[in-house]
């Protein structure tokens, strides 16, 4: 399966889980967003792990996933994830605020222990760690809901926090309209407090208008997921139990070729693959406006592949917990 576990991506581990380092096989991670969301956490996931081989689960049929109930959140998300199991990963990444919410434990609850399933939340607790005022940028729907309000309370209630809805900005980014994302910026920019030392982004596909976000603010700080994310996919897939089959896709969404369950069309090492609405495609050309989408395409041909080494014992497996509600405690980034 996917890539060997780097050096990079062994540094990321506990003095416990150092036992594991000595393996190597072929890594494979999957990652689901309605859109272009995922790009930040994919591209993380290169860089901590050149060679792990890639699926992208899209769903262009059924975007934007904000404005549907919890319930068809979960359906579309569970559907996509399904197809992506077809292809056998070692871990599944939400990389969606608003999914995580609505749908991790809906994913969980299918494919744990089998397949670990991280999660995004958005990062409040290292915006807030210096105690100086931040600002949480976040869809309307996201902006105000009890599930904001309980992150605030749990990890920044000691600091002044402003609450910025941020309306038309994912839309604007997943459809790579740069003049609309740079208007719903300096809309958002206006509506944040002076004195705001840190803004959090609160939507995974804000991370992809990084460069844009910084130059409206200089000198303030921006914390997004994706980092912290990639490393808990990485720490996870380790930990990852060998078992049966995963299930298959539903019907209507998109779903694998019949046959043993292998990858409709296999992977080489350290590949992309690309499903839209469970159906295997090519990045949506939005994508290459962002140097996310660009890394993962236009990266260098990876070396020729290897004989692939044996999965560790899981016996020897270090037990890799989540690090959080939903998976991993975010990090700052850099524009």
């Amino acid at each position: 399966m996917g890539a060997r576990l780097t050096a990079a991506a062994s540094r990321l581990m506990s003095p416990s889980d150092s036992r594991v380092a000595q393996y190597s096989w072929r890594m494979r991670i999957a990652l689901i967003n309605s859109g272009l969301g995922l790009l930040a956490a994919a591209a993380e996931l290169r860089r901590q792990s050149p060679g792990v081989e890639l699926i992208l689960a899209m769903d262009p049929d059924g975007m934007p996933w904000g404005p549907r109930t919890p319930d068809d959140i979960a359906q579309r998300s569970l559907a996509c994830a399904r197809a992506a199991a077809a292809y056998d990963p070692d871990a599944l990444v939400f990389a969606c605020n608003t999914g995580s919410v609505h749908a991790l434990d809906v994913l969980r609850s299918q494919f744990e222990p089998r397949v670990p399933v991280v999660g995004t939340v958005p990062a409040i607790k290292p915006a807030a760690a210096a105690g100086q005022p931040i600002a949480i940028w976040a869809t309307v729907a996201t902006t105000g809901s009890t599930y904001q309000h309980a992150l605030i309370a749990q990890f920044a209630a000691s600091v002044a926090v402003t609450e910025v809805p941020c309306p038309g900005l994912a839309d604007a980014i997943n459809a790579g309209d740069q003049e609309a994302t740079a208007t719903a910026v300096a809309a958002a920019a206006a509506r944040t407090p002076s004195q705001v030392k840190a803004v959090v982004l609160g939507c995974t596909e804000y991370e992809l208008a990084a460069d844009v976000i910084a130059a409206t603010r200089p000198g303030v700080s921006l914390h997004g997921s994706a980092a912290a994310v990639a490393a808990q996919a990485l720490r996870r897939a380790v930990g990852a139990p060998v078992g049966p089959s995963l299930p298959q896709s539903e019907p209507g969404l998109g779903q694998p070729e019949p046959g043993s369950g292998q990858p409709p069309s296999g992977a080489a090492d350290g590949a992309v693959t690309v499903l839209l609405s469970g159906r295997e495609g090519d990045l949506p050309p939005a994508a290459l406006r962002y140097r996310e989408g660009r890394f993962l395409v236009l990266r260098p041909d990876p070396a020729p592949r290897p004989d692939p080494a044996p999965r560790p014992n899981p016996e020897l497996r270090a037990d890799s917990a989540d690090g959080g509600p939903f998976g991993a405690e975010p990090s700052s980034i850099r524009a």
